[in-house]
Parts: C-alpha cells; sequence; structure tokens
C-alpha cells in the first residue's frame, strides 16, 4: 500500500516548527474566535500526540503548546464576550444554536467557575463558555483560576491520548510492516471522523427540535389561556 504509507508518513513528518505552529494557533482559535465550530481542538492535539510518539516533536514542548493555547484562547474570549458579549451572541451561527446556548448559560449561572472548566471537555461549551462567563460579569481572577486548571486537564488528557495511539502505531507498524499500520491509522482518523461528523448532527438535531417545540408550547399556552 504505498500510497497509504506515503500519505500517512506525510501527514506525520511535517517539519517540527510546522506541527508547533498549527497545533497551537488552533487550540487558540478554538475558544478565542469560536473556530471549534468548524475543527474541534481536540483533533490538533491529538494529532500534535501522535506526532510527538513518532518523535517528530518533544512531547513536553507540544503538551506545553496545547495548554498555553487553550489557556489564552479563553482569556482571549472572556475580554470578547466581556466587552462585546451582546453583539456576538448575535451573530448568525450562534443563534442557530440557541437552546444550547441556553444550557450553556444555565450551567454557568448553577455551577460559576466550575462551569468553565466543565465547558472544557465539551466542544461546543468549549467554543462558548469564555464569552459566556465574561457576558457574566465573571470576576477574570476567578475565571483564570478554573480556566487554567481546565486548560491544564484538558491539554494534558488529550495529548497523552494522541501520544499513546501513536505508540500503538508504531508497534503495529514494528510487528506487522508499515502498509499495514498506514491502514489502521487511516481507519482510526476515519472513525475520529465519523465520531465528530454524528455528534454535531446529533446537536444539530437537538437543536432544531428544540426550536420547534418552542413556538408550538408557546401556541399550546396561549390557546390553554384562551380557553380559560
Amino acid at each position: 500500500m504505498p500510497f497509504l504509507d506515503n500519505l500517512v508518513h506525510d501527514i506525520l513528518g511535517l517539519p517540527a516548527w510546522l506541527v508547533y505552529l498549527v497545533v497551537g494557533v488552533l487550540v487558540f482559535l478554538e475558544d478565542a474566535i469560536f473556530v471549534g465550530f468548524i475543527l474541534p481542538g481536540e483533533t490538533v492535539a491529538i494529532l500534535g500526540g501522535v506526532a510527538a510518539s513518532l518523535g517528530h516533536v518533544h512531547y513536553t514542548a507540544i503538551l506545553a503548546i496545547v495548554i498555553v493555547g487553550a489557556i489564552l484562547g479563553d482569556t482571549v474570549g472572556f475580554e470578547i464576550g466581556k466587552h462585546f458579549g451582546p453583539r456576538v451572541m448575535a451573530l448568525r451561527p450562534l443563534r442557530r444554536h440557541r437552546s444550547r446556548l441556553g444550557k450553556a448559560q444555565d450551567l454557568l449561572a448553577r455551577r460559576g467557575g466550575v462551569a468553565v472548566f466543565l465547558g472544557r471537555w465539551t466542544a461546543f461549551f468549549r467554543a462558548v463558555m469564555p464569552a459566556l462567563a465574561g457576558m457574566s460579569g465573571m470576576r477574570y481572577p476567578t475565571f483564570l483560576v478554573w480556566n487554567a486548571a481546565g486548560g491544564i486537564a484538558w491539554g494534558a488528557t488529550v495529548v497523552t491520548i494522541g501520544y499513546v495511539a501513536g505508540n500503538s502505531y508504531a508497534r503495529v507498524e514494528k510487528w506487522l510492516g508499515r502498509g499495514v499500520a498506514a491502514i489502521v491509522a487511516l481507519v482510526i482518523i476515519v472513525g475520529l471522523v465519523v465520531w465528530s461528523v454524528r455528534r454535531r448532527r446529533n446537536e444539530a438535531r437537538e437543536d432544531r427540535t428544540a426550536t420547534s417545540a418552542g413556538p408550538a408550547e408557546s401556541v399550546a399556552g396561549d390557546r390553554d389561556a384562551k380557553g380559560s
């Protein structure tokens, strides 16, 4: 399988500086300007861990870049929400997720800083929670503590997952050959993509259901009021 073999090794053989740059920038932008709607940050962070396991980058360096990018991205998102919150929430991509935004705001109101930590583990919440925290009037020192805790825990988890997966790839390559290892890697990548697409479709379906249920409940309420 020369094509598959070359494809995998081309992807994982990018220059170290480019891997560092791409991973750091995308993790940062996910929370700063909602890039997470397009490409979840954990995807590139996991790939960074894979690259580290194969010796293309240093594990500690990619781990530090992911953690710093996550914390700084959340901080920018917090400031955007603090100063431009209503305008940001009025953007079309966010208007389509009103029900999920409502859930995020409810979680923030009930749990405070803990919601910032918990939001780090869900793609949608990770993208919007910093801005919502800024809008809510949360004090920045409180936000920073929970943001740093979430960034460190999340970054260590996803990069390590990629590192372990990369070691598995290397073992398969050693035992069964590079062609089989390439197929295994592609199957894993396709599986992650399918899982991500399905998750987003399910979330979008929930949004549509909640949106359509809203007007229906309102009409029913009006009928009850007239009947009484």
